[in-house]
């Protein structure tokens, strides 16, 4: 997939003006690229058209229009889009309540290292988490991290010949899967290996 360049985004004159529908492409485009890991736990797979609309969404609020500021946001988005041989998401632990979320976070230490995606009947690919910070502490996780399934060349062909994909979880206070994820979202995400 290709990486987003400065050509690619609008000026924040033009975003202004397209930003509800452009938003709302965005949305109907995230709808088949998420899976829910039980109540709490969600991967938001990402691509160029999600980062491009992050990108838009941070020069946007932060009025960045010169060319050493938006360079830096595309560095820091960049790597979030997929590079043909993997899978690139935002895994998000999301509780309302602040007091749940404080005690939750405590007890799902390393839940980063333990979530999972897997190709038909090959083994589990165990995501890559937070490879720009470290984002956890011994005392908690974060809330928000960011993760890279990495696969091999049979697991992508066997993907793109009709295999199952599934996503899970093995922390030992979050055990939760989705297997097979829904046809849509295959297909959303089978287009990430192109």
């Amino acid at each position: 997939m290709e990486k987003l360049q400065i050509s690619e985004l609008y000026s924040l004159e033009q975003y202004h003006r397209i930003r509800p529908d452009f938003r709302s492409k965005v949305m109907a485009h995230k709808r088949n690229r998420k899976v829910s890991l039980g109540e709490y736990a969600t991967l938001y797979f990402e691509d160029t058209l999600t980062m491009k609309y992050q990108v838009q969404e941070m020069l946007r609020v932060e009025r960045i229009f010169e060319e050493e500021g938006i360079v830096e946001e595309l560095e820091t988005y960049n790597p979030l889009i997929p590079d043909g041989s993997n899978l690139k998401a935002t895994f998000m632990l999301e509780y309302a309540d602040i007091y749940q979320r404080r005690q939750e976070l405590g007890k799902l230490v390393g839940v980063e290292d333990k979530v999972w995606a897997r190709v038909g009947d090959f083994d589990k690919v165990f995501g890559i988490a937070n490879e720009d910070l470290e984002r956890s502490t011994q005392e908690k996780t974060s809330s928000v991290h960011f993760m890279r399934f990495e696969f091999t060349d049979e697991m992508v062909a066997a993907l793109k010949q009709g295999s199952d994909l599934a996503f899970g979880v093995d922390h030992e206070h979050c055990k939760k899967s989705v297997n097979p994820v829904p046809q849509a979202t295959r297909e959303a995400l089978l287009a990430d290996f192109n």
